[in-house]
């Protein structure tokens, strides 16, 4: 799937939430929950959201790892995901 296309089925709450469960990362999905309930969002919404801002703002070394991911990867969408979300739910530095 490309980019662009992964991106748009974000656009969907219900296909955002569909993909944040299809991770099947309990501690992830966990973490997700407590941040959109944090800031009255819905699963999909969040992670919607927290998709967006991963490929408008992620900084030019946090692409080259995940390019580095993706070619590792048996699905590069799902890797893609599982990163841009895990970078959401990390601590400020």
């Amino acid at each position: 799937m490309m980019l662009g296309d992964l991106l748009a089925r974000f656009g969907d709450e219900f296909s955002a939430t569909e993909a944040v469960l299809s991770l099947a990362d309990l501690r992830l999905v966990a973490r997700l929950r407590q941040q959109a309930a944090t800031e009255r969002l819905g699963l999909g919404a969040f992670a919607a959201g927290a998709v967006r801002r991963y490929a408008d703002e992620a900084s030019d070394e946090e692409w080259v790892t995940l390019m580095g991911e993706l070619a590792r990867s048996a699905d590069p969408s799902l890797a893609f995901i599982r990163r841009a979300l895990s970078h959401a739910t990390r601590a400020p530095t």
